[in-house]
């Protein structure tokens, strides 16, 4: 991995800039996403799906864990179209692995907005070493 970023994506792509405000106001249509940033030498993309399904609940619509509404929904973000093939697939295999319904959108990457300060590695500025999800 070379880098993470919190931030928004997948909704309407005319704002300069986003806050979580406004994210959680639904009029935006964004989610809350990670941006990754990886050497596909070090790690494949297929790698990195395999963590996505891991560390989520990919059947519960617009929701995971405590946390409920649309920016909450399970989403693919995809560069190119064998990183969308790749995710159709992934879901294929995880879909047979649950059995329960999959409501992960696959949808191709557009602008991406960073996340406030206080949202960027959350996690590590609460102490937590891992997600309640």
């Amino acid at each position: 991995m070379i880098s993470t970023r919190a931030g928004y994506a997948g909704g309407d792509e005319s704002y300069d800039k986003l806050s979580y405000k406004e994210v959680c106001s639904d009029m935006t249509g964004h989610a809350e996403v990670v941006e990754v940033v990886f050497d596909p030498g070090k790690v494949s993309y297929e790698k990195l799906l395999e963590v996505f399904w891991e560390i989520h609940d990919p059947t519960t619509l617009n929701r995971q864990g405590p946390d409920v509404g649309r920016q909450y929904r399970s989403i693919i973000l995809y560069y190119n179209q064998k990183q969308k093939k790749l995710a159709i697939t992934s879901i294929d295999g995880i879909q047979r692995k649950l059995g329960n319904k999959i409501v992960t959108e696959i949808v191709r990457a557009g602008k991406f907005y960073p996340a406030e300060e206080y949202h960027q590695k959350y996690l590590d500025k609460k102490g937590v070493a891992n997600c309640a999800i």
